[in-house]
């Protein structure tokens, strides 16, 4: 699959205030008090960890919105499995810039390739099955467009960016209004030709139910994985099916194996842990 890049739109403006954030009103004055202004330096990015690298992009614009003189090559780019001590891209400029650049630099790239490395166990984990591994919308409030790249960065794949793209029925929608039947009848009368609608459902009874009112995918969610075996045969290809619920490394191949097309985790966004990267002086 191929990684297509993020538009710079879509990152700048949260780098610039994660920036001016870290810079407060008087900028960094221990690098200013220490370090020359007309000293430059090279440092390398170094991975300290097996995992998989995102943000590199979003580094580099970290450096040179502090200095536009900072240039950055990369060796191992965003989608690269790498191990400790792997080089993963060198830096050079002026000193004052990649230290004051620094840890906005390390937030993004150790935060999104902690996304793309957990996405990665997953992929991994349902190698050889017709799942695939996508994220949900419990991403970091402002982050998600980012960390939904990283997601694709360790081999997943997107859910729905927001609640305007495509329509999920979810248990209280259903409760509010009054059953599935009433949802599904009320989602479709709202929604133009090209909107997908997707169900969620906790037994096969809620699933029949769906079925019979023709939905495009269906969320199973919480199943046995007897229950997700029984629920594929009774899609029968008619929607799209996707399990949730309790998703590790360990317990993802045998939900894979039940047949289902798509496997969702949210913590893969919301609770990975940062990959450790360092920024070492060459």
């Amino acid at each position: 699959m191929t990684l297509n890049p993020l538009s710079p739109l879509l990152y700048e403006p949260l780098v610039r205030m994660a920036l001016l954030e870290d810079l407060g009103r008087a900028g960094d004055i221990t690098t200013d008090a220490i370090v020359p202004a007309e000293q430059g330096a090279s440092l390398g990015l170094r991975a300290r960890q097996h995992g998989v690298i995102a943000g590199l992009e979003v580094a580099r614009c970290a450096f040179q919105l502090v200095s536009p003189a900072v240039r950055m090559e990369i060796e191992r780019p965003d989608g690269s499995v790498v191990a400790p001590g792997d080089t993963i891209a060198t830096i050079s400029g002026p000193a004052r810039a990649l230290l004051t650049g620094e840890r906005t630099a390390l937030n993004f790239l150790c935060r999104l390739s902690g996304v793309a490395t957990a996405t990665a166990s997953l992929v991994v984990a349902v190698k050889g099955t017709r799942a695939q591994i996508v994220c949900t919308r419990k991403t970091t409030p402002g982050l998600r467009a980012l960390e939904k790249y990283a997601v694709r960065a360790g081999g997943g794949a997107n859910h729905r960016f927001g609640l305007d793209d495509a329509v999920l029925i979810k248990d209280n929608h259903i409760a509010v209004a009054g059953g599935i039947g009433p949802a599904i009848a009320r989602a479709k009368a709202h929604v133009g030709h090209l909107v997908k609608i997707e169900v969620e459902v906790d037994t096969l009874a809620q699933l029949e139910e769906a079925l019979a009112l023709g939905i495009d995918a269906v969320l199973l969610d919480n199943m046995t994985i007897e229950d997700l075996r029984q629920a594929v045969a009774m899609v029968g290809g008619k929607a799209i099916t996707e399990a949730s619920g309790r998703v590790t490394a360990a317990t993802a191949p045998a939900i894979a194996a039940t047949g289902v097309d798509l496997i969702s985790a949210g913590w893969i966004t919301h609770s990975s842990a940062a990959l450790d990267i360092g920024l070492d002086h060459l």
